[in-house]
């Protein structure tokens, strides 16, 4: 039942950003929507920004779903560019309504959940610390994101393969070159 509830709110969130900016719904008109009490939704989510990113995550955790390997991850970039788009009112609405940190923290979770499984997976075996991965992790996320955030902010007019491909280019062996590196410095 909860989840059925958040999945309400998601689409109810969404339908609404089709007719009005995000700084403009309110949780009355999100709970009317979709027949729920106000204390429903204040059960799963402390305000409308917090259902925002819910959906940002679920979205983008739908759009990976698995592909964080080392031979799937340019499939799983793929696949955010694509959710990305095919919610583009969506996003378009809450890249003009919250602040630029907070959509940076949206896809910064989402990349890097596909890096760090492709870092683990190139680092296994190898004893590199946590820390290092970590770091190694967080940094391509942040290239990744700015990609993403310039394509977004020019309106996702480029074709989002053409992005894909060239940042698979610039990333190949890369990050095997990454935990070599730091291995060589221990």
């Amino acid at each position: 039942m909860s989840n059925t509830t958040k999945r309400a709110l998601e689409a109810s969130l969404k339908k609404l950003l089709l007719q009005k900016p995000l700084d403009k719904i309110t949780i009355q008109d999100l709970t009317t929507d979709c027949g729920i009490s106000r204390m429903a939704f204040y059960y799963h989510f402390k305000d409308i920004y917090d259902l925002v990113e819910w959906v940002c995550v679920e979205d983008g955790k739908r759009a990976l779903q698995g592909k964080r390997t080392y031979n799937s991850w340019q499939e799983g970039l793929e696949q955010i560019f694509k959710a990305v788009l095919e919610n583009k009112p969506f996003i378009m609405n809450v890249y003009r309504s919250v602040s630029k940190e907070q959509i940076e923290s949206y896809l910064y979770k989402l990349t890097f959940e596909l890096i760090e499984g492709v870092v683990n997976e190139k680092a296994e075996g190898t004893g590199l610390p946590e820390e290092d991965k970590r770091f190694i992790a967080d940094f391509y996320k942040y290239g990744f994101v700015g990609v993403m955030l310039d394509w977004i902010k020019d309106g996702m007019q480029e074709d989002y393969s053409t992005i894909v491909k060239k940042m698979s280019l610039t990333l190949h062996g890369n990050i095997s070159n990454s935990i070599g590196n730091f291995l060589d410095e221990v």
